[in-house]
């Protein structure tokens, strides 16, 4: 017996992937209402109570309602933030923190509900450090790494380990000179390029692998898929018109790694991030537990989307 409630899917209005996702849903007869958080208050509503077998109430779209104490699965992907443009400063601030903790609240507390993955873990998961310690615990192979404010420090670190490479903690969007959208990329650094700014925030520091290609490897509640991705490039995030897909079977012990690993922050998802060296080793670089998977069915004929909606639908189960 399926589970007879909506899916729940809170995303940006401009999401591909979760296009897909939707469709496939719709195919099925699975009834979905989507909704983006930050259209909250203006066209999205909520009326909540507490009760002894939790969170009961409604969430209203402009086209749908949805019981929150009958929902099967909710399916976090990315939705854009609160804001009151309307309001002044002072006042927004306050009115951010109450949609955050209220609505991010409820929504993070739907009894009995799947999630894909929950938003707290989400967020647990993208301490970067968080990541790299919960990867060595699960048995991956780390690159040697060093998170620091000190200058002195990360040019001991580069003489060390080099070639190294730098990598941002996290990735926000900011604009050029001239207004254009970038985020700061992962390159090569030497000791010559360590200067007094690295004292001004921390920053992320590895080894550089000797690579032969990369690996893109995708969880999705039982299914695993793997691709070799083969470029030259030091990140094959810069220009995907260089990438070749081969779907490929995992080494030994990878599968078990990978669900010690979303084990330990209680998800369900995983999108990692591996460089195969050039004796075929597998460097663990990185866990996304919002990552982007789609455009690999795209290439490579793997049914990640069946099994996403799968997932979400809890087929075969009550």
């Amino acid at each position: 017996m399926t589970h007879p409630g909506p899916v729940l899917v809170v995303t940006n209005l401009d999401d591909p992937t979760t296009d897909l996702v939707i469709d496939e849903l719709h195919g099925r007869g699975i009834p979905v209402v989507r909704f983006d958080s930050g259209d909250f208050p203006a066209t999205l509503s909520v009326a909540a109570t507490i009760t002894s077998d939790g969170i009961q109430g409604t969430l209203t779209t402009p086209s749908r309602t949805a019981d929150l104490g009958n929902v099967r699965s909710l399916y976090y992907r990315r939705p854009s933030g609160f804001a009151f443009p309307h309001l002044d400063q002072q006042t927004a601030r306050f009115a951010v923190a109450q949609a955050r903790y209220g609505l991010g609240g409820i929504i993070a507390s739907l009894p009995g509900c799947l999630y894909v993955n929950h938003p707290h873990r989400i967020g647990d998961a993208e301490f970067k450090p968080s990541g790299l310690a919960a990867a060595a615990a699960a048995g991956f192979q780390l690159p040697p790494t060093l998170i620091t404010s000190t200058p002195d420090a990360a040019r001991s670190f580069v003489k060390r380990h080099g070639p190294v490479i730098y990598k941002p903690l996290a990735a926000p969007l900011y604009q050029d000179d001239e207004g254009v959208s970038c985020t700061v990329k992962v390159d090569e650094v030497t000791a010559d390029d360590i200067d007094v700014e690295v004292g001004g925030t921390a920053h992320l520091f590895q080894q550089r692998v000797d690579k032969a290609a990369d690996a893109r490897v995708t969880v999705i509640g039982d299914h695993v898929f793997t691709v070799r991705i083969d470029s030259d490039l030091l990140d094959w995030r810069t220009d995907y018109t260089q990438l070749t897909y081969t779907t490929v079977t995992p080494p030994d012990g990878l599968t078990t790694a990978l669900y010690r690993y979303l084990a330990s922050f209680g998800l369900v998802f995983g999108a990692f991030d591996f460089a195969i060296d050039r004796w075929g080793t597998w460097w663990f670089l990185e866990c996304n537990p919002s990552g982007q998977w789609a455009w690999l069915e795209l290439e490579t004929g793997l049914p990640m989307i069946a099994a996403m909606a799968d997932l979400l639908e809890r087929k075969n189960t009550t």
